[in-house]
C-alpha cells in the first residue's frame, strides 16, 4: 500500500482512538465539531483543488506514494484524511487544555 495512504490511515485511526480511549472530550457528539469540519473541508476543496489540479499542478504527488483516487477536482483522497486527523487532533488538544485550565481555576478558588 502506498506510503501517503498508509500514514494517512494511521493518523486518522490514532486520532480517533486517542479521542475515544484517552481524551474523551466528546467532540464527535458535538454539532459544533461537525460544522467546523464541514467548513474546513469546504475550504480544503477550494484550496487543495487549486493546488493539485492535474491541468496545472502546484503540488505534485508521486503516483507510487498514494492510492491514485482523486475526488473532487483532482484532489488526492488522502488529503481529506490528513486534514481530518490534523484538525481533529488540534481540537482535542485544545479541549484538553481547556479542561486542565478549568481544573486549575477551580483548585485556586
Amino acid at each position: 500500500m502506498p506510503e501517503y495512504t498508509v500514514l494517512t490511515l494511521i493518523g486518522m485511526v490514532a486520532v480517533v482512538l486517542a479521542e475515544l480511549l484517552w481524551a474523551r472530550t466528546g467532540i464527535f457528539r458535538s454539532l459544533q465539531y461537525w460544522l467546523a469540519m464541514l467548513i474546513v473541508f469546504g475550504f480544503q476543496v477550494l484550496v487543495d483543488g487549486w493546488l493539485t489540479k492535474l491541468s496545472a499542478p502546484i503540488v505534485l504527488y508521486d503516483r507510487a506514494e498514494f492510492s491514485g483516487v482523486r475526488f473532487p477536482w483532482d484532489i488526492p483522497i488522502e488529503d481529506f484524511g490528513f486534514g481530518f486527523a490534523m484538525v481533529t487532533l488540534t481540537i482535542v488538544l485544545w479541549k484538553l487544555a481547556e479542561r486542565r485550565s478549568a481544573r486549575r481555576r477551580k483548585a485556586q478558588s
